[in-house]
């Protein structure tokens, strides 16, 4: 028997995973103010929504009919009693945590603390990390869906860094070990405000996967951080992955087979440097990256994990077995 979609209410924080997270089958409410704030945006942006994805202005969620909420930062999780009437607080709840604790790496308590609520992580590494405390977790890895005609093909011997607000973000997204690794090797970095470090600039969503295509490798020098969807991305075009070998990435990554991790910098330079001389080698290294993203980080595989969890939060699975 088909199932009804539910309604779900949820928040515009990462444009990207949020539209991933919408080709779950469910109709989705994102909030949104006038002044489309951080947080607050709504359906909004260039990426192609599909039409389960409504606006929702706050002045209206008071009468909206809902069936479960998806909360997209502590931030909105702690202003709850502001926004959500008391019934809307009571429905099956979900807190995305979206990265690793920015505060002390061990031993800070999460502020969702409900035995009721469910707190899913991106990453393993980040459920490891936080201190979940009663609430019960889970684990979503990423999925992502590329263009069909978008493939790596490396014809540029750079390599390219995506990462927003690098400057202002500093040693934790690695700043440091990319101006290291760029007065050494040729590297472009893309995103927000990438021009300050001598960059490119922001790409739209939308055409980021075909703009990184023509480059040789990917370099991720985040040294604390969770996983990028764009590093996902790059592997989907079949693209070859150097990187720091810390938070998840050490799971992703086999050395020589996909893409290349350590801790020391020199050696990731060492790396990049045979990749810009041997073009076949990355295509080698890419053909298994995208090897690993059709296994890990599928959509299909998002979606179905996705329905699952809701399906049991809501009582979806009772009912369709006993039907």
């Amino acid at each position: 028997m088909p199932h009804k979609p539910l309604r779900i209410l949820t928040w515009h924080v990462h444009g990207n995973y949020l539209y991933y997270l919408t080709q779950v089958p469910h109709e989705w409410y994102v909030l949104s103010k006038p002044d489309r704030p951080a947080g607050y945006a709504g359906r909004s942006g260039e990426l192609p929504w599909g039409e389960n994805v409504h606006d929702l202005p706050v002045e209206e969620l008071a009468s909206a009919q809902l069936d479960c909420v998806v909360y997209q930062s502590s931030r909105h999780w702690e202003d709850r009693a502001q926004l959500l009437t008391e019934e809307q607080r009571r429905l099956p709840r979900v807190l995305i945590e979206h990265d690793p604790p920015q505060g002390h790496p061990t031993n800070t308590l999460h502020p969702m603390q409900d035995p009721d609520g469910t707190l899913v992580h991106v990453t393993s590494f980040n459920r490891l990390m936080w201190d979940n405390g009663v609430t019960p977790t889970r684990v979503i890895d990423h999925g992502v869906v590329v263009p069909g005609d978008v493939h790596w093909n490396g014809r540029r011997a750079e390599g390219i860094v995506v990462a927003n607000n690098l400057a202002r973000r500093g040693r934790r997204l690695g700043l440091d070990v990319y101006r290291e690794a760029r007065s050494h090797v040729p590297l472009a970095l893309i995103g927000m405000d990438a021009e300050s470090e001598g960059g490119i600039g922001e790409v739209r969503n939308v055409d980021v996967a075909a703009f990184m295509s023509q480059y040789r490798f990917y370099f991720h020098p985040c040294r604390y951080s969770s996983l990028g969807l764009s590093l996902c991305e790059a592997m989907a075009i079949g693209m070859p992955i150097v990187g720091l070998a810390t938070t998840e990435l050490v799971t992703v990554i086999r050395n020589g087979e996909n893409g290349y991790v350590d801790t020391n910098v020199g050696r990731l330079i060492d790396v990049m440097r045979t990749l810009l001389a041997d073009p076949e080698l990355a295509a080698r290294w890419g053909t298994e990256a995208r090897v690993t993203a059709r296994r890990r980080f599928h959509i299909d595989r998002f979606v179905a994990d996705w329905m699952e969890l809701l399906a049991e939060l809501t009582g979806m699975r009772e009912e369709r077995a006993a039907a």
